[in-house]
């Protein structure tokens, strides 16, 4: 990337600055007969000095171009006018007056338009070179620079660049032209008017930037206090465990405060002086016409100056300090932009980037073969500070084989794994899979023909789905159908990519690489992710997920029915004798005492929007008129005072986590004292005093309860009696704009914004019957099995959300989903980085057995935290201190008393 920005920007815009440059010029043309115009509108038309005598009652409007007496002073007349009268004479300026007015806004519209397409494609170009390089960084690289902040600086660091690159040629040639036509037509005029404007602008151009010096200093001082913040607001969060494990929240709370004083600092001084410079380059600027109303107006009495010329002067010089504190803005801007591209650049600028040629896109890439062997001669790795953390590794085993890697914590065993996955890049030495070079192979072999997975794997925020065929996604195999306007879209899209060397490649299309999973296509490919799932364990998770998920029935044709049918099989099966009570039907005209009063008075489930949510029902208007209606309002503000007051007496002096905080999940540890402060306000004003906000948190509580499982004493028949009576009025009078906000529940109805768990049991699990949640559970499994719906339940669980870096599945579950995607992609070599070190033994033992059976015949290299493990891998690799101790079958190093031996016996 260019060290230099005005480098960068002639580099990548020269063409474009070049077409906007004659419509500078054109607008400076049209900006000097502006300037001019208003004299003679003056002195001839309303003075009327082309009308020698009050009876003459004629001019002539000539129409040709005069240029100034010092340029020759020659008038070439196009035609020799025609006859005005005075009026008409006034008419016809102002006309032209207002002609040129329009003509200039429209060039300076056509300019502005052009700079900012301009600033635009240049800022896409930067934002996206730059994400070029992180994708090109080292790995070593991201040990060393936090995310956060390279994030900040493509977001919000390049954006000025953006607006500068526009302005960076095009405006310092417009307000110099600008200035120089004002600055001219005032010498014109007047040389001492002309020597007064010349001379405030010198004292401008000299002060104001000497006195902006300390301003880029303190720019640049916010700016990396702000990166420095962000990426220390980014710690903070990702080491919320820590911080609250060991009572430090109050010591972040003091570095955040000393890092928010110290900015304060910086940014007090910089509006300081600032507001200063601002008021010194405004008192000049208004020096300028005291001066011109002053000497000026003595040489109008004295009759050395029309009244026209000084107007035409003070109106030219109104238009100046305009552009020349432009041009020092732009100075200013200059200095202060030039030194952010320099810093992000800095952060960019690494020497051992990978080479673009390395990460070019391939459609069909040349494999290695499965046959043959993965060779590693010589190989050797440096770390940073020079120290050999591999040396001179060799093995040689073949591509059908199991390989166990073992070896200490600091024994170089994790960097070999990154090494053969090319992860890290050798300091000297070989790595051949199939007689191909790796170390030297583009990523369109090795990111096909290996896969890694490392002790602690990411996962992206998107669904089950898209994390497990992440790997699949090398190049758009089919393209995507475009129509209509999305076309037009797409081909607009198509050509600014060119213009800012972009890749032309489709996000929309189609990536996934079907063949490379096994499967013909996008039909049965959910049929090899289950197989996959089996292998590492997961499939039964994926599935509990799906029954769990709120399913559109429109997305999943057939699903409405089969749901429908499994609601019959399943009804029939509680109506079993011994099976009778484990679940609470919904039932219109009974109160459910195991589904929530909110779940009660709605008979349904929210949709979309969350005005009917079980957390803004207490301040929804309707719910809030029905429960008036109904008489329910006060009596339900004195069940919420009550309940507060339980449940602050019940949780006062618990340690966080206890059980009855799950309980009775009324409230949120987090939320006791604001509850306590409402409850103290009660005891002042009594209920009828309080707040609205206060009376929205006492009745939002007992949305909540559910009577069979909270059991409080607070609700009697009658008192169900009355909530059924709402809930008839609730759907009776729902308003038109909100009956999208709630989906009922209707027997014999698919409910698209329930889970297909709720849909399928149409009821509530009762509390209180002996293992009820696991009988109706395998219950449950069974119709689905007998209906043969699994399938369908996975890959509703596939669409399960993962949320950020896979936080809404278990640690273990994330690691599971990694080894499956590595599996998915059927690889050459499969690499295995402590993968299953995170999981309880039982689980290992498992998942290494099966993922081994699944892999017979190919590859496996697996990096292992317990050592027994080894004993099921047909050769084992023994790493001590960057080396190979040895090497061989575990049965045979087992008993030579090496370095096997020696790890199994420390184990």
């Amino acid at each position: 990337m260019e060290r230099s920005l005005f480098r960068f920007i002639i580099r990548h815009s020269k063409r474009e600055q070049a077409m906007i440059l004659p419509l500078v010029i054109a607008s400076m043309l049209i900006y000097f007969s502006m300037l001019d115009l208003p004299k003679a509108i003056i002195n001839e038309a309303i003075q009327g000095k082309r009308f020698p005598s009050a009876d003459t009652t004629v001019a002539f409007l000539q129409v040709q171009p005069t240029l100034p007496q010092f340029l020759g002073g020659r008038t070439l007349a196009i035609f020799d006018g025609f006859p005005l009268q005075q009026l008409p004479y006034l008419l016809a300026l102002t006309l032209a007056f207002l002609a040129l007015i329009v003509v200039n806004g429209a060039l300076k519209f056509q300019i502005n338009t052009m700079k900012g397409w301009l600033g635009e494609r240049m800022l896409r170009r930067l934002r996206y070179a730059l994400f070029d390089h992180i994708l090109r960084f080292p790995m070593s690289r991201f040990r060393r620079v936090k995310s956060a902040e390279l994030a900040t600086m493509i977001k919000d660091e390049v954006e000025p660049l953006g607006g500068f690159v526009g302005e960076s040629l095009i405006a310092p040639t417009f307000y110099a032209l600008e200035a120089f036509t004002a600055m001219f037509f005032i010498m014109y005029q007047h040389v001492y008017l002309g020597l007064i404007a010349l001379a405030v602008v010198a004292a401008q151009a000299m002060i104001i930037p000497r006195l902006r010096r300390r301003l880029l200093v303190l720019s640049r001082e916010r700016q990396l206090s702000a990166r420095q913040l962000a990426g220390r607001i980014a710690e903070v969060a990702d080491g919320a465990i820590e911080v609250h494990a060991n009572d430090t929240s109050n010591y972040e709370r003091a570095e955040i405060s000393s890092r928010l004083g110290r900015i304060f600092r910086i940014r007090f001084e910089l509006y300081q002086r600032k507001f200063m410079i601002k008021f010194l380059n405004n008192f000049l600027s208004q020096l300028a016409p005291f001066c011109f109303y002053l000497v000026g107006g003595a040489l109008v009495i004295k009759g050395s100056l029309d009244i026209g010329t000084l107007v035409a002067v003070i109106a030219a010089y109104k238009d100046l300090p305009s552009p020349i504190k432009e041009l020092i803005d732009w100075d200013q801007q200059r200095l202060d932009v030039q030194i952010k591209y320099t810093q992000v650049i800095e952060q960019f600028a690494v020497e051992d980037l990978s080479p673009a040629a390395l990460q070019a896109p391939v459609a069909d890439a040349q494999l290695p073969p499965a046959q043959g062997a993965l060779r590693v001669s010589g190989l050797s790795l440096s770390g940073e500070a020079g120290t050999k953390i591999l040396d001179g590794v060799s093995f040689e085993v073949g591509l059908e084989q199991h390989v166990a890697v073992l070896g200490s914590h600091a024994s170089g065993a994790g960097e070999l794994a990154q090494l053969l996955a090319r992860l890290l890049a050798p300091s000297s030495g070989r790595i051949e899979v199939g007689g191909v070079d790796i170390t030297k192979a583009p990523e369109s072999v090795t990111g096909r023909a290996l896969a890694y997975v490392g002790p602690s794997a990411y996962l992206f925020p998107v669904s089950v789905r898209d994390n497990l065929v992440y790997g699949l996604k090398h190049f758009p195999l089919r393209e995507a159908a475009y129509e209509g306007e999305a076309l037009a879209e797409r081909e607009f899209q198509v050509r600014e990519v060119r213009r800012t060397d972009s890749t032309q490649l489709d996000f929309n299309a189609d990536w996934i690489d079907y063949a490379a999973a096994g499967a013909a296509g996008p039909e049965d490919l959910d049929a090899r992710i289950a197989e996959f799932l089996r292998v590492v364990d997961l499939e039964e998770t994926i599935f509990e997920l799906g029954l769990r998920s709120a399913v559109d029935g429109a997305r999943h044709p057939g699903l409405a029915d089969s749901a429908l049918r499994a609601r019959a099989a399943m009804r029939a099966r509680l109506g079993a004798p011994g099976m009778q009570g484990l679940v609470e039907q919904f039932d219109a005209a009974r109160y459910n005492r195991n589904a929530t009063l909110a779940e009660n008075l709605l008979f349904g489930t929210p949709i979309g929007s969350k005005i009917f949510d079980i957390e803004n029902l207490a301040s929804n208007s309707y719910v809030r008129q029905v429960l008036r209606e109904q008489g329910l309002a006060e009596d339900l503000l004195k069940m919420g005072h009550k309940l507060a007051e339980t449940m602050v007496e019940l949780f006062s002096g618990l340690p966080p986590g206890h059980e009855f905080f799950e309980r009775f999940s009324f409230i949120r540890q987090d939320d006791l004292p604001e509850v306590k402060a409402v409850l103290g306000r009660v005891a002042d004003a009594g209920l009828a005093g309080i707040e609205e906000a206060d009376r929205d948190l006492l009745l939002a509580l007992p949305f909540k309860m559910i009577p069979a499982r909270h059991r409080l004493g607070l609700m009697d028949e009658a008192f169900e009696g009355r909530i059924l009576a709402a809930r008839r009025a609730f759907a009776a009078n729902l308003p038109a704009e909100m009956r999208g906000g709630v989906e009922f529940f209707d027997a014999d109805r698919f409910n698209g914004a329930a889970s297909l768990q709720d849909n399928i049991l149409f009821g509530k699990v009762a509390t209180g019957q002996a293992q009820a949640g696991t009988r109706v559970g395998a219950m449950l499994h069974d119709v689905l099995e007998e209906l043969r719906m699994r399938p369908q339940v996975v890959s509703i669980g596939l669409g399960y959300q993962v949320g950020i870096g896979g936080a809404r599945l278990a640690t273990p579950d994330r690691q599971k989903l990694a080894i499956a995607r590595a599996l998915l992609k059927r690889p050459v070599v499969l690499i295995l980085d402590q993968a299953a070190s995170g999981l309880d033994a039982g689980a290992q033992n498992r998942i290494v057995s099966s993922v081994l059976e699944s892999r017979k015949g190919q590859c496996v290299v697996w990096t292992l935290q317990r050592n027994d493990l080894a004993e099921r891998f047909g050769h084992v690799l023994v790493v001590e201190r960057g080396r190979i101790a040895e090497q061989g079958r575990f049965a045979d190093l087992k008993g030579s008393g090496g370095a096997l031996q020696k790890l199994l016996s420390a184990g």
